[in-house]
């Protein structure tokens, strides 16, 4: 699975940003997905996940209620919708694709995926 996220860049504090991310190979509808990112001098923290279906999404708090994560398989295609951009959202955004289907709690960790896409960049001004 190779994958290519896009879509980030500036914007305004309570603005919206809506995050790509573009996955070949034949795999990509069988795997959990999902949406990670890295501000400066932080750790890469995950931000949400979506499995194979798409009927299991899970948020991380900071951002449960702003953003949503959906998918379609059939464009090979995952998306992150950011609604009320933060400043504390400013960062590297990366999708990663795991290497199982179904959803559990461990996915939140990011040794849990195998394939990450390269990132784009994510900046919210006050």
């Amino acid at each position: 699975v190779q994958l290519q996220a896009s879509g980030g860049g500036l914007v305004q504090a309570g603005g919206s940003l809506r995050l790509s991310c573009a996955a070949s190979g034949r795999t990509f509808i069988t795997y959990v997905m999902g949406w990670f990112r890295q501000a400066p001098g932080k750790e890469r923290e995950f931000v949400a996940a979506i499995n194979w279906s798409g009927s299991t999404t899970s948020h991380a708090d900071p951002v449960k209620g702003r953003f949503t994560i959906s998918r379609d398989n059939a464009k090979n295609m995952l998306y992150l919708q950011m609604n009320g951009l933060k400043p504390e959202d400013t960062a590297v955004y990366y999708c990663a694709s795991s290497t199982v289907s179904f959803w559990r709690d461990a996915l939140r960790r990011e040794n849990e995926y195998a394939y990450w896409g390269q990132g784009t960049q994510v900046t919210v001004s006050s």
